[in-house]
């Protein structure tokens, strides 16, 4: 029989999404293109969709599309060349507004992030603010959803797009779970979803019929995972401060190159782009991994972790370049890319990191 699942009701998390943020950056900048379907990313035969606006959405645009696809779901689509710095910055001043009213923020990139607001008396009231206060100090709007935990919220932000919020109460958990189509459960991928589907699990509440054992039988590990989140548990907490696990870059050329010398190129920019990452984390890392895509699609990785801690351009090409002359190429080569992990501060940060418990006062939403 199955252990007994306390769900932990004292917590109040919020998470906010900002809507289409690189798109709705562009037409922010460029009032030209409002109102207009555009696309962040390229249109030729290499191009992807990074961020489409809602425009371009009801067009069945969406982000890691082809540009060539995206171009024949619709024809009047702008595409507009990514500006990371611009969405930095921008990034930057949202999460400044986050910290003005709680220190345990946990980011996930530059448009989302969770925060902890357990302390004030209303979770809702307070998402509201922050909405507003990001749209008067941008002039771009965010969606929020507010639960007792991260997969919840994360959820619930999804659920009134674009510029809206839900709310998620204890007393509301079940009902709502036990309604949900499993494909909208964080963590439920494509071929999850099939084999789910193929069992007869459709909805939450034909989840929550089998057991643990059987769900870990099935799903292996992530099993358990399915068991609790159905029943609305999941008691990760808000790290204020994440450690990234690795750290790389990665670049698709116009046209396929089949010499390792044009590749040596490549792989100097790639380094010269983590060299950077790396620098802004204060790490450096053991393992250095070559990503090599071939004109066939097929994606070979080759791996090489050494004694010494690696941060400069210098080395980590170094380092890949040793990787790429370490077998021959099978095909001409659309991308690569270089990865860095096994860091050397990890076990430190860990420590240190403040993993800050949230307050036991429990309080309406």
């Amino acid at each position: 029989m199955d252990d007994e699942l306390q769900v932990d009701k004292a917590r109040k998390i919020i998470h906010i999404d900002m809507d289409a943020f690189y798109a709705s950056v562009e037409q922010l900048d460029r009032p030209e293109l409002r109102g207009l379907a555009i696309a962040v990313g390229g249109e030729n035969s290499r191009g992807v969709v990074s961020a489409a606006s809602y425009e371009a959405r009801n067009f069945g645009v969406k982000s890691a599309m082809s540009g060539i696809i995206a171009k024949k779901l619709c024809p009047n689509l702008i595409f507009v060349k990514p500006r990371f710095e611009r969405y930095k910055e921008i990034s930057n001043k949202i999460q400044s507004i986050f910290r003005e009213y709680t220190s345990l923020v946990e980011p996930l990139s530059l448009d989302e992030a969770f925060l902890d607001v357990s302390n004030y008396p209303s979770a809702t009231i307070l998402a509201k603010e922050i909405r507003a206060k990001i749209k008067k100090e941008t002039g771009l709007n965010a969606s929020a959803g507010i639960s007792i935990n991260k997969f919840l919220a994360k959820i619930a932000s999804d659920w009134n797009k674009p510029n809206g919020q839900k709310t998620l109460p204890p007393e509301e958990i079940n009902s709502f779970l036990d309604n949900l189509d499993i494909k909208k459960f964080h963590g439920i991928g494509k071929k999850t979803k099939e084999k789910m589907y193929q069992l007869g699990i459709f909805s939450g509440k034909d989840l929550k019929l089998y057991s643990k054992d059987f769900l870990i039988s099935h799903f292996g590990k992530v099993g358990k995972y399915y068991y609790e989140i159905v029943r609305g548990v999941h008691n990760s907490p808000i790290r204020a401060f994440r450690i990234p696990k690795s750290i790389g870059s990665e670049s698709t050329f116009e046209k396929n190159l089949s010499s390792e010398i044009y590749l040596e190129e490549k792989l100097k920019n790639i380094s010269t782009l983590i060299e950077k990452r790396l620098s802004e984390h204060k790490i450096a890392g053991k393992t250095v991994t070559l990503k090599i895509k071939y004109s066939d699609f097929n994606q070979q990785t080759r791996s090489k972790t050494g004694n010494l801690y690696l941060s400069s351009k210098e080395l980590i090409f170094e380092q890949a370049k040793k990787l790429l002359y370490k077998d021959k190429l099978s095909e001409s080569v659309r991308l690569v890319g270089i990865t860095i992990s096994n860091f050397n501060i990890a076990e430190n940060n860990r420590k240190n990191e403040k993993v800050l418990e949230v307050s036991q006062l429990s309080l309406p939403f």
